[in-house]
């Protein structure tokens, strides 16, 4: 055994067997956690209720065009770039001993604060850039919080498709919520000198992540007398578990499954200009046609629910990415705006099971104690992948001026991912939700 290898599991606790906890106290846990991720989902100061709005500030208030726009988020987004840190923070330091509810109750209350103080500045082009950047950096680490407690409770009572599921059906309620009500905030916004509108935005955020912060005061003894530490009290070893994080395997076809998925070049700016330019949808129109597509979502998450204790995730995985790769094909029969928005419901319910999968598969294939440095960086790969199959769609779309070809440049990538199934490692994929993969829990390559 090398120094490192012995330092690394030095780390660590020995591990329990998992356990299967009854339906009642599981169905109390995912409550806790799903209520963590719409509330925090709300607050997002590049997304949620708040994203919106400011990207309106920038329009139509500071007048900027759609390049500057373009760049302000680019530069906005630098933390989420970086967010596997505030992830790896998380498993290695334990605030004040409270685990994760000190990042969410700590970071929350921070973010909360800078919402305030950001609310008492003037609203110019430097602030909104400096809010963004330094709101999202605070709010990483209370997000951190909840998708590594999310996480370690998953894998510690073998309930990564439950969880999925729960942290899936709420994320598309906090997507799509703020896409319909956010909208209306924006016009009632607009109707408001600029820095009293952004003072009331900004307090709004205050109020979401004080909420947030005093619902994780909150210490249901389901959720965590049922989270055992999976590191030692005074482990604190960056190198060896940055060694042990590279050396685990079954890591990268979890996170290189999850960055195909996310990929979809041509399902953001291509889609949106399709239509507009091409079907001549309004601006509600497009907002009601990604509403619809969120909350489609939502039923197959459900069935996905109901299957993950009964299907091993390996039949999961096939069948939900079968059904997902020709996603975006009803896209092309769609002619007129009428027909696309009844053509939003089952694009988005072909993505549910395999959205739900994946995200399982991601909490099963997390190293021991790094459960946060893994989902923070699943988060990562998908804001950065996420941009750089919109650059690549929109080349595509302006070279063609047809959007066929990035449904069709969409199916393909879609379609990669079942070759990369077979790199799965097949112990973590042969149980349901409920039992243990062979050998006891997942933490062996």
């Amino acid at each position: 055994m090398t120094t490192i290898t012995a330092g690394a599991d030095a780390t660590t606790l020995p591990t329990p067997a998992p356990t299967d906890l009854p339906v009642s106290d599981r169905n109390r846990i995912l409550i806790y956690l799903g209520v963590l991720v719409f509330i925090i989902g709300f607050g997002a100061p590049a997304g949620g209720l708040i994203g919106g709005p400011i990207t309106f500030f920038l329009k139509n208030r500071l007048h900027m065009g759609a390049t500057e726009v373009s760049v302000f988020g680019l530069v906005a987004s630098i933390p989420l770039y970086l967010a596997f840190v505030p992830g790896f923070v998380r498993d290695l330091w334990n605030p004040f001993g409270l685990g994760d509810r000190g990042y969410m109750i700590i970071f929350g209350g921070l973010c909360a604060v800078a919402y305030v103080v950001f609310a008492l500045l003037p609203a110019t082009y430097a602030t909104l850039l400096a809010a963004t950047i330094l709101l999202t950096t605070i709010y990483l680490f209370a997000q951190g919080g909840q998708t590594g407690l999310g996480a370690t409770i998953a894998r510690q009572h073998v309930m990564s498709g439950q969880t999925s599921t729960a942290v899936n059906i709420f994320q598309s309620l906090a997507t799509m919520i703020p896409l319909v009500a956010g909208g209306y905030f924006s016009d009632m916004l607009e109707k408001q000198p600029l820095g009293q509108a952004a003072r009331v935005l900004f307090l709004t955020g205050a109020a979401i992540m004080t909420f947030f912060a005093l619902y994780a005061i909150w210490r249901p003894k389901v959720v965590y007398d049922n989270v055992r530490p999976e590191r030692t009290a005074a482990a604190f070893h960056p190198l060896q578990d940055v060694v042990r994080l590279f050396r685990h395997k079954p890591v990268y076809p979890a996170l290189g499954i999850w960055m195909l998925w996310n990929f979809a070049p041509g399902s953001v700016t291509p889609l949106t200009f399709h239509l507009q330019n091409t079907l001549h949808a309004s601006d509600d129109q497009v907002t009601w046609w990604n509403a619809i597509f969120s909350g489609c979502f939502i039923p197959t998450y459900l069935l996905y629910g109901a299957l993950c204790r009964k299907v091993a995730l390996r039949k999961l995985l096939f069948w939900g990415t079968v059904v997902a790769v020709p996603q975006m094909v009803p896209l092309l029969f769609c002619s007129s705006v009428s027909v696309a928005l009844i053509a939003a419901a089952p694009v988005g319910l072909m993505g549910g099971v395999a959205t739900a999968a994946y995200l399982d598969l991601l909490i099963r294939s997390c190293p021991k104690g790094l459960e946060g440095t893994i989902i923070m960086a699943s988060n990562a790969l998908y804001f950065i992948i996420y941009r750089l199959g919109d650059q690549l769609g929109t080349f595509l779309y302006k070279q063609s001026h047809n959007f066929t070809v990035c449904v069709i440049a969409i199916t393909v990538v879609y379609a990669m991912i079942l070759p990369t199934l077979w790199l799965v490692p097949r112990r973590l994929t042969s149980t349901p939700d409920g039992e243990a993969p062979p050998g006891g829990g997942f933490d062996a390559d």
